[in-house]
């Protein structure tokens, strides 16, 4: 399906907001401290606080620069506040009150009238009318001062970049990272926003896309900051719909109890810290609104400074299991009673947000796995929980590559049971919380659980245990192999999972993407979206792309098919026949090239060719010598309608990789180099000489007649995709050649929509024209 990276908006459709509009507004912090901001009404939001040392200090922000949103859908960056009003009514409790010291203050990030950056503090108290709690605050930018008191330096106002109000704890002391006494739980409402003057209105993108099919995933630790309000709209806006997978995420939805200078997950007074929740319950509220369903995702993962030391995963020299983020994760270990514990429980709270928002119960079991230290290959199944339920004193595994012996595999066996009975009990819990009404997802990342380097890691890992209908809907996902085009291991997978579990293909989800990097996305989305028309091409119908931060940021734009009726579209196919006469040796072939030539006064010539490769006509018509090959070719001519179906023509002329017409060999043509991971390869062939051949692309291969080698050695260890590609079975080593030897035919349509032969002619012995042009096939 075709899809756009867009970088910025040209004309697309667009509506106005105010400015200073509640839905985006963001919010950050210090760890350990939490908070969110949610919308409440169209002109109101409401902050929710919760602080842990004397120094944290909250942000609520706003940005002149809309860097969040799809291109599509920002606002347009105006930094001129000059001759604007904002007012609002402020109402708060458990942070400092507006007329202490260190209260509610506006600071003002940007320029001054010489362009030096520079900050300034507004003091709301200042322009302010009420109570230190309850209060109407009305901000004239090209009146505002900075300072404590009245007053103070004047603000310019010409040039803002971003402003945030700062949200402190009851007892703050700036910079101090001393625990307060208690856990300080802070609000702020602010209703009636309203923004007058000049420039209080700003243009944003407003592009309903259509819906293409797809679905999204978002997660909790990447969108905290922002509110509900905002994604749901992106969602909706990007032609999502049906059910979005939600990661609740590691980091920020626990509660927190002190121990020792540090701060560990707690059941203290719920299990979710209240912006957590807040934040939860405005986001299935919103969604239920738009039509969308919630899938709830929870991984065996936590933020390892708040994680307990006794609940990690540790390899056999007391390593603890951490992921490669900065911060680091660490691995609960489903051994571990409390810790498996904790997670049901959280499970339960998500559950309770979903019914208190009467949507349907939809959970998922993220990832859930034994982790394996990258670099030693040492897997983590000796925390002390894992050593007493695997006998006290189990077989040690250093590195998962080497061979192992059998106490070994039965190590691995036994802790991909334990594994297995996790899940389980974790699955009840959800349906347990739901009242019984729920379905459970289990979501696997095959290029880990299925590692060619540790081939008895699914022993643990793919447990059978987890074979259908342990769960309701298995989940895949594949990126690692996927943005390496590391197709033949994708689909080896695919094959080994569907032989281990037997999950039907209608229960089935997939999971493509993402592109971490920005500098990766051309590239990486381009094998993403050719992903999701292959798993719908599979029968996989929940198709989910991961995750809308890289949508937003890199513009992927998933576009849906042309709204055609089902013979029009129809009509749109490549009949994979051939042409069903044997051309005769008057037919013609010609290839073409599409040259600009400008020629001077002085009668130079400027030439500038305007395609990479030729492109082929033929006349067919001279070989037609009989009243029945006369009806043949006109039955082919009317089931084709004409021109508008294509079809295999054999070029009489050149049909082979082996000069035009030889016998193919396995080393014919070169396809490509080796890199180790990439194991799909175009068939070309080439004309002309080095070191600048002309190169064709070759879309219709006879499938029989292609051999391939690799690194010189012929090897039948491929298969042969559609449009002409080789997918090897493993991926050839980094500088290894990849040859190809093939027969092949031309894509081809009729050029015109009507034939036209003359009865008396054709008597005559004249040969009617019948000509054909070739096709530019999208491969």
């Amino acid at each position: 399906m075709a899809y756009w990276l867009c970088a910025d908006r040209n004309g697309q459709e667009h509506d106005h907001i105010q400015r200073f509009d509640p839905r985006f507004w963001t919010v950050n912090f210090p760890r350990p401290m939490m908070a969110s901001v949610v919308t409440t009404a169209p002109d109101a939001l409401r902050l929710t606080c919760e602080f842990h040392h004397a120094g944290e200090l909250a942000g609520l922000i706003w940005e002149s620069e809309d860097t969040l949103d799809h291109p599509l859908h920002a606002y347009v960056t105006n930094r001129d506040y000059a001759h604007a009003v904002l007012s609002f009514r402020w109402r708060s409790g458990g942070v400092i009150p507006l007329d202490a010291v260190h209260g509610p203050t506006l600071t003002i990030e940007g320029r001054d009238a010489s362009g030096a950056a520079r900050a300034w503090y507004v003091r709301l108290w200042n322009y302010a009318a009420g109570s230190p709690e309850d209060a109407v605050v009305t901000l004239p930018f090209s009146a505002l001062q900075s300072g404590f008191a009245l007053p103070g330096e004047p603000v310019h106002p010409h040039d803002i970049d971003r402003m945030f109000i700062s949200l402190v704890p009851p007892g703050y002391v700036p910079g101090s990272a001393d625990p307060l006494a208690q856990r300080a739980d802070g609000w702020v409402e602010m209703s009636d926003i309203a923004c007058d003057g000049a420039r209080a209105m700003l243009e944003i993108g407003e592009s309903m896309l259509p819906e293409h099919g797809e679905q999204i995933a978002t997660a909790y630790d990447d969108c905290f900051n922002q509110t509900p309000a905002r994604l749901i709209r992106q969602i909706r806006q990007l032609g999502y719909r049906g059910r979005v997978v939600h990661y609740v995420g590691m980091s920020h939805y626990f509660r927190l109890e002190p121990l020792g200078g540090g701060h560990y997950v707690s059941l203290a007074g719920g299990v979710l810290n209240d912006a957590c929740a807040a934040w939860h319950r405005a986001y299935a509220e919103e969604a239920q609104a738009a039509g969308i369903e919630i899938i709830w995702s929870l991984s065996y993962e936590l933020f390892d400074a708040h994680c307990w030391n006794d609940w990690k995963q540790r390899s056999a020299d007391g390593a603890p299991a951490q992921t490669g983020w900065e911060p680091p994760s660490a691995l609960l270990s489903p051994a571990h009673a409390g810790a498996m514990g904790y997670l049901r429980q959280v499970a339960a709270a998500f559950v309770q947000i979903a019914r208190s928002a009467d949507m349907p119960v939809r959970f998922q079991i993220g990832e859930p796995w034994w982790w394996v230290t990258p670099g030693s290959f040492a897997p983590c199944l000796y925390d002390d929980a894992a050593r007493a339920a695997f006998g006290g004193d189990p077989p040690v595994i250093a590195d998962m590559r080497a061979p192992l012996d059998e106490a070994q595999k039965a190590l691995l066996d036994a802790a991909g049971a334990l594994l297995s009975t996790s899940t389980a009990a974790l699955a009840q819990a959800v349906r347990d919380a739901a009242g019984g009404e729920a379905e459970v997802l289990l979501l696997a990342f095959t290029p880990t659980i299925l590692d060619g380097q540790m081939p008895e890691i699914e022993r643990a890992n793919l447990p059978v245990g987890w074979a259908w209908p342990a769960f309701d809907r298995l989940q895949l996902e594949d990126y690692d192999w996927l943005t390496a085009a590391a197709d033949a291991r994708r689909r080896a997978a695919y094959a080994h999972v569907d032989a281990r579990l037997g999950y039907p293909i209608d229960r089935q989800d997939y999971f493509a993407g993402f592109a971490l990097n920005a500098e990766d996305a051309p590239a990486y989305w381009a094998r993403i979206d050719a992903a999701l028309d292959e798993a719908r091409m599979r029968g996989v119908t929940q198709r989910f792309v991961w995750a809308l931060p890289q949508i937003a940021r890199d513009g992927y734009t998933r576009l849906a098919p042309p709204q055609t009726d089902q013979r029009e579209d129809h009509m749109q196919n490549f009949d994979d026949v051939p042409y069903p006469l044997t051309l005769g040796t008057d037919a013609s072939a010609s290839p073409e090239f599409s040259t600009s030539v400008l020629v001077t006064a002085s009668g130079h010539e400027r030439r500038t060719a305007q395609w990479a490769d030729a492109r082929l006509r033929f006349d067919v018509g001279p070989g037609i010598r009989s009243e029945s090959e006369l009806a043949t070719l006109l039955g082919f001519f009317r089931a084709r309608h004409g021109p508008a179906r294509g079809f295999r023509l054999t070029d009489p002329f050149d049909f082979s990789s082996n000069g035009t017409t030889g016998a193919p060999t396995s080393a014919d043509q070169l396809l490509g180099l080796g890199d180790g991971e990439t194991t799909r390869f175009a068939l070309v062939k080439r004309y002309g000489e080095e070191p600048e051949p002309q190169v064709r692309r070759i879309t219709r291969p006879r499938s029989g007649t292609v051999r391939v080698s690799v690194g010189g050695q012929e090897t039948a260890g491929f298969t042969l995709d559609p449009l002409g590609f080789v997918v090897l079975d493993d991926a050839p080593a980094a500088g290894a050649e990849v040859r190809a030897g093939f027969l092949f035919d031309v894509p081809v349509r009729f050029a015109e929509d009507r034939l036209a032969i003359s009865a008396a002619g054709f008597a005559a012995g004249q040969a009617p024209s019948v000509p054909l042009i070739e096709i530019r096939e999208a491969a």
